[in-house]
């Protein structure tokens, strides 16, 4: 009889489940959740890319007046080589950790001297 029971509740479960794997993703909180943060981080990564082309134009300019690469800038630009790839990898659904300022830390701007 206890085996009766257990079949029953079982059931019950899969009633309130619509079955319909679409329509419970429509339905998801977490579903419209990462698409806010999406298309937040989408902005984001279009700011980034604006002040990436910025960096390399001062970059270049620094290395025509000076003959020298300006350490900063090389800096900056691995930061947001980084940041970038964060982001391309959250929408990518690669990570689910969120690109900073939404969650994440800002990525390090470790860059080799060779």
């Amino acid at each position: 009889m206890h085996d009766d029971n257990h079949g029953a509740d079982k059931g019950d479960l899969d009633e309130n489940k619509s079955g319909n794997p679409v329509e419970e993703n429509l339905k998801s909180g977490a579903t419209w959740n990462r698409f806010l943060f999406m298309v937040i981080s989408s902005i984001l990564m279009s700011l980034a890319n604006f002040v990436g082309t910025v960096v390399v134009v001062l970059g270049f300019l620094w290395v025509l007046f000076t003959g020298e690469i300006n350490k900063q800038l090389r800096e900056v630009g691995q930061s947001l080589a980084s940041y970038i790839y964060e982001i391309i990898r959250y929408l990518t659904f690669n990570s689910d950790e969120r690109p900073f300022p939404l969650g994440g830390k800002w990525p390090s701007s470790d860059v080799d001297d060779s």
